[in-house]
């Protein structure tokens, strides 16, 4: 047995024997704003926030350590723990070089140390990985407990995490899944934002984000893919393009928590895209990772037009950056009767109280100063200018430009303060209050319009893998695996799915040339549950025959055909009432559970923020055996066949269609169809019942 290497050393110390020296912050990374505690924790709460974090560490250091964490309480919001971060280089590493006894087990050690790479991490040094406040743990103390325990498990155990915190190793069995994480799973009475910061501060819960704390983030490749997709879709649905979107103007925000992933889709689709982006660190994070371009950088809103339109005219593929408020440009282009064809928000409106927007006359660090000295000042702020910003995308929209929501709660965050958003006779909801069958707001979402009804209720949503082994030319192999797959598929499929794997197909045959991979060797595509089977199959073979030099996980985002339970973004166009309810996603993870995934993964919160959507996820090994080729086919059709099956029963005609297909494809497959009743037919009975 050769010798350990210190990395090695390290994994299996976890927490150290001796106190290691308190570290001030690394200026070279980004860090997570500070959380606001005033009148969030009492006294009495602060001091049970320090005990809470104690807990990791021998009673002789507790001392020392109270006064640090009580500053980092104060200084932070949260205990981070600053002093335990590892000294060594945080990212993906080949997954032989992790101390192990469980292959799956250092498969999943590799993805969390991709989650906090600082070139995939949005704030690596606090443990947030996308968002703005996706976590994949709350502490280094977790990390260093939960790496240690990966390296000693083996496949008869199974690690619990609640919320970051490693509850243990437990005995369990070879077809258990290795890890089982919970996320914010906060009674659904306690379960408000304002309840998650109390919570989190106090470290008894975390927000995950899902594939944060699910530790199957890649970097900007889903996002980038999913904007691609909804960019193509947004221009057949208006009649002004096919393949490409040359000479179209689509125009939004956010280039930090969506990792540039709309300045590489609008060139992807041949658009000129305009993003602006308050926040100078993540334009320069942008520029830095090769997004955006630095002659196309504006502060000057005159140079950005001109720009535009020689951009337009000439139809160059282009992403301008608007180094700026969103509200100052759409309303420049009000007033300037700019013609714009597209438009969307992707500002992190689920994080309003916490810098996901900031309120328009304010630089962003004038913003946050504001936040953290007068936090109800900063929400007025805020309010007024969601109010300009949906005057002007309503003029905008009077004017011809197809407008929708990204499911980052923009259109709810401005109907709650009283912006125009509304369909004709609807109202603001009360708080509390939901519309149980069609949205009340005079944008569709994009799952509502594009998403939903032309990829989830046709089963097709982000597949992903990664390469365990690290090398560009095992991801090679994978791209034409699937890609080989795709036009097999292509070649015997019915017409209603043609365009989907079509617009999958080119998009992994391009993926080398167009995506920059961040992190781990990754990749992500659209798939059907066919689709993801076969590919899967594809590599565990490859793997068997030596073609792959190693292990690939699998996996997929939140935002798919059957995980994920939220009424404004993934199942939003479910219209039976059930909009609200979690079922879906909850027997998501279950399922994945006994179905052979090597871990499974239960969040409250995702992409709509906290307490909006309930999450199911899970990761899978594939390492060549037998056992990895039944597990995949009896999970991963489970994994999408579930949402499509709760679609269908919504009367989402797509899905009801897709399902039939499917049972016919499979015999064992019995799934309840709805019959169909005539709406005026109902309306006839309840006529005649009120006029008796």
């Amino acid at each position: 047995m050769s010798a350990r290497t210190t990395f090695q050393n390290n994994i299996l110390t976890g927490i150290p024997a001796t106190l290691p020296p308190a570290r001030p912050l690394d200026p070279s990374v980004s860090h997570a704003p500070r959380r606001v505690i005033e009148s969030v924790l009492s006294e009495a709460e602060k001091v049970l926030a320090i005990q809470n974090a104690l807990r990791y560490f021998p009673t002789g250091w507790h001392r020392e350590l109270a006064a640090e964490f009580a500053d980092e309480l104060e200084r932070y919001g949260r205990i981070y723990m600053h002093r335990f971060r590892p000294d060594y280089a945080m990212h993906a590493r080949p997954v032989d070089d992790y101390p192990h006894r469980s292959r799956q087990a250092a498969a999943i050690m590799l993805m969390i140390q991709n989650n906090l790479d600082p070139k995939v991490a949005k704030h690596p040094h606090e443990l947030i990985t996308y968002g703005g406040n996706g976590a994949v743990f709350q502490n280094w103390a977790q990390y260093l407990l939960t790496m240690r325990y990966l390296a000693e498990m083996t496949d008869e155990q199974t690690l619990v995490l609640y919320s970051g915190h490693p509850l243990g190793l437990f005995p369990s069995h070879p077809d258990a899944p290795r890890v089982v994480v919970t996320n914010g799973m906060m009674i659904p009475n306690y379960s408000r934002k304002e309840d998650w910061n109390r919570y989190n501060a106090l470290g008894v819960t975390q927000y995950g984000q899902m594939t944060a704390g699910s530790f199957m983030y890649i970097g900007p490749q889903g996002i980038v893919h999913g904007t691609t997709i909804t960019l193509l879709n947004a221009g057949r649905r208006m009649g002004i393009g096919d393949q490409d979107l040359r000479g179209r103007v689509f125009v939004t925000s956010g280039l930090g928590g969506m990792s540039g992933a709309q300045a590489l889709a609008a060139i992807i689709t041949g658009c000129v895209g305009v993003i602006a982006e308050v926040d100078g660190d993540a334009v320069q994070q942008r520029l830095t990772d090769g997004y955006i371009k630095k002659e196309n950088i504006f502060t000057d809103l005159d140079a950005l037009i001109i720009r535009l339109e020689e951009c337009r005219r000439n139809k160059i593929a282009v992403a301008l950056v608007y180094h700026g408020n969103i509200v100052d440009l759409w309303e420049r282009f009000v007033r300037d009767n700019v013609r714009i064809e597209l438009g969307s928000d992707q500002t992190s409106c689920h994080n309003i109280h916490d810098m996901g927007y900031c309120p328009a006359g304010y630089t962003f660090e004038q913003a946050k100063h504001l936040l953290n000295s007068d936090k109800g000042k900063f929400m007025e702020a805020v309010a007024a200018t969601l109010r300009r910003h949906a005057a002007a995308v309503n003029t905008m929209s009077e004017r011809g430009m197809y407008f929708w929501d990204y499911g980052n709660a923009f259109l709810k965050e401005a109907g709650d303060v009283g912006a125009a958003v509304f369909k004709a006779g609807h109202r603001p909801l009360e708080p509390g209050e939901v519309s149980v069958m069609e949205s009340p707001y005079r944008y569709a979402s994009y799952v509502e319009d594009i998403m939903g009804p032309l990829c989830f209720d046709y089963g097709f949503g982000p597949f992903r893998w990664v390469c365990c082994s690290g090398t560009q030319e095992d991801l090679d192999k994978t791209d034409r695996i699937a890609a080989a797959v795709l036009e097999q598929m292509f070649a015997e499929a019915p017409d209603d799915i043609k365009g989907q794997l079509n617009d999958n197909l080119i998009w992994i045959r391009n993926a080398k040339q167009q995506i920059p991979v961040v992190g781990s060797k990754s990749r992500i595509l659209y798939a059907d549950s066919e689709g993801r089977m076969r590919i899967a199959q594809a590599f565990n073979d490859a793997i068997k025959n030596g073609e792959l030099s190693g292990t690939v996980v699998l996996g997929r985002d939140h935002h798919d055909v059957s995980g994920t339970d939220s009424p404004f973004r993934e199942t939003a166009n479910i219209y039976d009432g059930s909009r609200y309810t979690a079922d879906m996603a909850v027997q998501n993870v279950i399922g994945d559970s006994f179905r052979g995934a090597t871990w499974v993964s239960l969040h409250n919160g995702g992409g709509v923020g906290w307490g909006e959507v309930i999450n199911g996820g899970f990761g899978m090994v594939l390492d060549g055996s037998a056992d990895a080729e039944r597990r995949l086919k009896s999970m991963l059709f489970w994994d999408v066949n579930n949402g499509i099956s709760r679609r269908a029963w919504a009367r989402n005609p797509h899905a009801i269609s897709t399902l039939n297909r499917t049972m016919e494809q499979y015999p064992g497959l019995k799934v309840t169809v709805p019959y169909l009743a005539d709406e005026d037919m109902v309306k006839e009975a309840l006529r005649v019942l009120s006029d008796r």
